[in-house]
């Protein structure tokens, strides 16, 4: 049951904070799922065909009871520099002993890092989309040259 407050605030008296799932559209989704598969190792849960039995959509496992959906469109890509309107960055957490090896990993796959900062590394899917690792905040080191999304 749902309770809304004097300020407009809705209350269903369950917790909502964690993610279920995030979508992404793409024209590849094979190709957009194996990137996410083999750049985080995120284990493939389901596959959905559409009418005609083409691939209409890859799931993956990000952990945490939240999925990864990578959905067919046809719609044309939003290139989104720095802050976009609505979704503009998924970004994966990474130990700060990883980030070296994950940015090596990323330049052995041929994906080029778009930006470097003291706690996160930005780069690009195959479509795209704006990606991240990051291990911010990490305590007891104050960032240098602050974030850049």
């Amino acid at each position: 049951m749902l309770d809304v407050d004097n300020d407009g605030l809705i209350h269903s008296g369950a917790s909502l904070s964690k993610i279920h799932h995030l979508a992404l559209g793409a024209h590849d989704v094979a190709g957009v799922a194996a990137f996410y598969r083999d750049t985080f190792g995120l284990a493939e849960i389901a596959r959905h065909p559409d009418a005609a039995g083409k691939l209409r959509s890859i799931w993956l496992n990000v952990g945490g009871g939240a999925t990864l959906m990578i959905e067919r469109t046809d719609d044309k890509a939003r290139r989104v520099l720095g802050v976009g309107l609505g979704p503009f960055l998924l970004a994966f957490r990474v130990a700060p002993g990883e980030r070296v090896a994950f940015e090596r990993r990323l330049a052995d796959m041929g994906v080029p890092v778009e930006a470097n900062t003291d706690f996160s590394l930005y780069f690009r899917d195959p479509e795209g989309n704006r990606v991240a690792v990051s291990h911010y905040p990490q305590e007891g080191v104050e960032p240098q040259t602050g974030l850049m999304v």
